[in-house]
């Protein structure tokens, strides 16, 4: 069954509120809404059209939830709130990995210690988070005091879809998807290879890492596979799903950056053949290596927040 606008706009507003409330004001709200779009079709207006102008009247879900809350939204003010959290949000998910990332590439190309380069990397990252913030912060208070319009409008078609079982049985089927994509590609490394070395398939991933250490990856990617059959079994996300996630991506992480700091994780036939014979030189490689550790951690942490954030939302929807 399709979800109304009416469905999706309760739900965007009921979420954020504790359980004691939600119950309440979804039956509240979905009375005067009711109620609402039965006076504009009485006179006249299509059923559609009156539900819109309905929702819209109310505005943004938002502000609506806080409101029932008794959550006042004073840091930036009402009108600019939420326009300032969650520009904020993306701007702290991308802008501080990015300075992070080139820090470390740009320490390690310097022959900086291990130490250095974690180092750097952090006060860095800390100074960006803080930079952002605080910019960020006085664009919309100053936009707030001059009285500027940023021409930003919440309309109804911001709404998030209803989650439907379709689409969390096409989630199950991308997890799987991913997960043997994944488990195929690491085979084939090991097993087929795939950089041609006179005329003989070499493979990216280190021999020696075969049979038990990619073994053990993949025993960690089947571990994920079960967890993804037991999310959709159990039809949402649970905190206890996301910690047990999280277990497993710290563990793939520590396999990655313990090969990683080892020198074992990459072929050093791939490497020396590639990179070193071709007269790349060291910098590529010690690229290649930090390069490859941003990603391990990256993937891993992402992969366990997004766990953590899709149980906390399951919660409130609950």
């Amino acid at each position: 069954m399709t979800a109304t606008l009416t469905d999706r706009y309760i739900t965007a507003t009921v979420r954020s509120l504790p359980e004691a409330l939600q119950t309440e004001v979804r039956d509240e709200l979905r009375a005067s809404i009711a109620d609402a779009v039965d006076a504009r079709t009485e006179n006249g207006e299509s059923r559609e059209h009156a539900e819109r102008a309905v929702l819209t009247e109310l505005g943004d879900p938002g502000v609506l939830a806080a409101g029932y809350a008794d959550r006042p939204l004073h840091l930036i003010g009402p009108k600019y709130y939420l326009t300032w959290w969650r520009l904020l949000k993306i701007l702290l998910a991308v802008v501080p990995a990015c300075a992070i990332g080139g820090v470390a590439i740009a320490q390690a190309l310097s022959g900086a210690s291990i130490g250095v380069v974690i180092g750097e990397s952090i006060a860095v990252g800390l100074s960006v988070i803080v930079h952002v913030s605080f910019w960020t912060t006085m664009v919309f208070f100053v936009l707030e005091r001059t009285g500027a319009d940023t021409g930003t409008r919440w309309s109804v078609d911001q709404l998030p879809e209803e989650s439907h079982s379709g689409t969390a049985r096409a989630d199950l089927i991308a997890s799987l998807v991913m997960l043997a994509l994944f488990t195929g590609l690491l085979l084939w490394d090991q097993l087929r290879g795939w950089v041609r070395s006179d005329d003989a398939p070499m493979s990216i991933l280190n021999p020696d890492l075969w049979p038990w250490g990619i073994g053990a990856l993949i025993a960690l990617l089947v571990v994920e596979a079960g967890l993804a059959f037991a999310v959709f079994a159990r039809g949402r996300w649970t905190m206890t799903l996301a910690w047990i996630n999280a277990a497993i991506a710290v563990c793939v992480m520590s396999l990655g950056l313990t090969a990683l700091g080892r020198g074992v994780l990459f072929n050093p036939r791939f490497v020396d053949e590639v990179f070193v014979a071709n007269g790349v030189g060291s910098d590529a490689v010690t690229v290649l290596a930090v390069l490859s550790g941003i990603a391990i951690v990256g993937i891993t942490v992402g992969d366990m927040v997004d766990g953590w954030r899709k149980a906390a939302r399951s919660r409130l929807a609950a």
